[in-house]
């Protein structure tokens, strides 16, 4: 992340900012804990809750919080122009799913491990991976696992095509996200503690290695991208 800022905002106003750089973004002000990343590009709205050590911001795409240390002020600008979210039909989406898939491939083959609160690469999580390759397109994403869950279209496992996503956790929640490549394979950013830490493809099936086996218990079902996200903090 980025170590020389261009420009220093001491105490910035509320109001709309465009990120200048990628930044980390972290659950406490404290900035010990990463919370997500935000791309360079991306928009982000400073709240009133100012700390000695960091704002607090939420993201405009995707209304995710989180805190930017005051040592990147300088990378963030007042927007020129606000975020307006695109519409998107399910037509659209269904014909850019090839470079959803493409990105994710793509990204497997950089070196990379699993980065908790990633969502710029190298370095992803699991919902971190989804949301930057259906960005990499222009359709938004919630942030996290179960977030995506309740935002796709339920479908059954036997209706998965090529870019859907498919989701793993607890009966109570979603806490992992894959995206479906054909035959039974899928591809995801996985931690170390799952016996692998970084992204990798396997199967849903408990015939599997022990990768698959592992995700394959803790299958909850599937989604379908029909929309874009829109912002609700507004």
């Amino acid at each position: 992340m980025p170590s020389h800022p261009e420009s220093q905002i001491s105490n910035p106003q509320l109001g709309e900012y465009q990120c200048l750089a990628d930044l980390n973004l972290y659950d406490s002000p404290e900035c010990t804990r990463l919370a997500t990343q935000a791309a360079a590009g991306r928009h982000l709205q400073v709240t009133s809750n100012h700390q000695d050590s960091a704002v607090e911001v939420y993201l405009c795409e995707d209304d995710y919080p989180g805190w930017l240390s005051l040592s990147d002020l300088g990378f963030i600008q007042p927007a020129t122009v606000l975020y307006q979210a695109k519409s998107f039909s399910q037509y659209d989406i269904q014909k850019l799913l090839p470079e959803v898939i493409s990105f994710t491939q793509k990204a497997m083959q950089q070196s990379n491990y699993y980065l908790w609160g990633g969502t710029v690469g190298p370095n992803y999580d699991c919902s971190g991976l989804m949301q930057a390759a259906f960005a990499s397109v222009g359709v938004w994403l919630p942030r996290d696992a179960y977030q995506q869950e309740g935002f796709t279209q339920a479908i059954a496992i036997a209706e998965l095509s090529a870019g859907d996503l498919v989701f793993f956790g607890t009966p109570e929640k979603a806490t992992h996200v894959g995206l479906y490549l054909a035959d039974g394979y899928y591809i995801h950013s996985s931690g170390q503690a799952q016996g692998r830490n970084g992204i990798g493809i396997d199967i849903l099936s408990e015939q599997g290695d022990t990768v698959s086996q592992l995700y394959y218990q803790q299958l909850r079902g599937a989604g379908r991208v029909i929309k874009s996200y829109e912002p609700q903090r507004r």
